[in-house]
């Protein structure tokens, strides 16, 4: 068995070298999931020869272009002056790993991610999907990258004002987004989620969603409860990112001094995304509890399912749900991911 396991590592290690040489999206502008998915599968029980297949399609499929060559070293005294900046993918990616080997894992978030917060919603939050598995895997070169790949796709949203919160309910947050003035009329530049996500945000009425929600200890646990039963009336695209999301953020949380000014930048993504999910009423406590009382198959089956899909969006839900139900307990996890790979209707 140890024979088995040790080639297994070996296989997720030489995919992921490989995997490395690719951007971090593809076109139009849509986020590269590979490295995150391969540790997912790997984690979920994926053969190496699996591993290796699932690349291989999802490469061929999106015709996942190298990363872009290099335009100048980002120096280290100013390495703000070109967040956002696509072009420079390559030299933040340089610049990060550089990083990361220098501090290590755990002070290169806590030195570097604060600064960028109020980028979270770069490329739909894949670069905050990427840290997480990063930090996960406990993988320096994967952080460093997942950092370059937040600078490179930053995605400035409005910055929070200190003005006083006036709920602490997180699905309060979102169920008042369909009274902002012009939000059931914005036109995004295409559908694309982060493309929405920066519509959303320009309105003037969005302004103050940042600071609504009162903060305290127990937040957390509030926003992931909502976040799943979000999903779980929807089973809704962009409603998954709010369930996944949920997850990456509780990973990187322990390596940040403060998480306040993240959760609430990820809510505010979250509330952005809530004209594209449909304006949706959360379910009713009876409502989910009816859904958490529904057979589902045992998590071996959902993760079995999971491992034979070549939908990156499966094997994402099905990995969050396994770790959020280990954490909050909760059994609905396990139903929505039974129901996200089809083996529930």
């Amino acid at each position: 068995m140890r024979q088995a396991a040790a080639v297994q590592f070996s296989g997720l290690e030489t995919i992921l070298l490989r995997a490395r040489e690719d951007s971090v999206e593809f076109p139009y502008l849509l986020a590269n999931h590979v490295p995150m998915v391969l540790i997912a599968l790997d984690r979920l029980g994926a053969s190496a020869a699996r591993l290796e297949q699932w690349y291989e399609q999802y490469r061929e499929s999106h015709a996942l272009p190298p990363v872009p060559p290099p335009v100048a070293p980002i120096i280290r005294a100013a390495w703000t002056e070109a967040l956002g900046d696509r072009t420079r993918e390559a030299d933040y990616r340089a610049f990060f790993i550089g990083e990361t080997r220098r501090l290590g894992i755990d002070a290169v978030i806590r030195t570097y991610l604060p600064a960028m917060v109020n980028g979270l919603a770069g490329s739909a939050t894949h670069p905050l999907m990427r840290l997480a598995y990063g930090v996960l895997k406990k993988d320096d070169q994967e952080v460093g990258t997942a950092l370059g790949y937040w600078a490179a796709c930053y995605l400035l949203l409005p910055s929070a004002t200190g003005a006083a919160p006036d709920t602490d309910d997180p699905g309060k947050i979102l169920a008042d987004v369909g009274t902002i003035e012009g939000i059931r009329d914005y036109e995004p530049e295409t559908d694309l989620l982060w493309h929405n996500i920066r519509a959303v945000a320009a309105l003037p009425g969005f302004r103050p969603v940042i600071d609504r929600l009162a903060f305290n200890a127990d937040t957390p646990r509030r926003m992931a409860a909502t976040s799943l039963a979000l999903f779980a009336g929807t089973m809704d695209f962009s409603a998954l990112h709010s369930l996944t999301g949920m997850h990456w953020l509780r990973l990187v949380s322990p390596h940040l001094e403060n998480t306040e000014p993240f959760y609430r930048a990820f809510w505010q993504v979250i509330a952005s995304l809530v004209p594209k999910i449909g304006f949706p009423a959360l379910p009713t406590a009876e409502a989910l509890e009816e859904m958490r009382r529904r057979q589902a198959p045992a998590w071996t089956e959902i993760k079995r399912a999971a491992i034979a899909s070549d939908d990156e969006h499966d094997v994402s839900l099905v990995f969050s749900a396994l770790q959020e139900e280990e954490v909050w307990k909760d059994p609905l996890y396990r139903v929505v991911a039974a129901r996200r790979v089809g083996l529930i209707a």
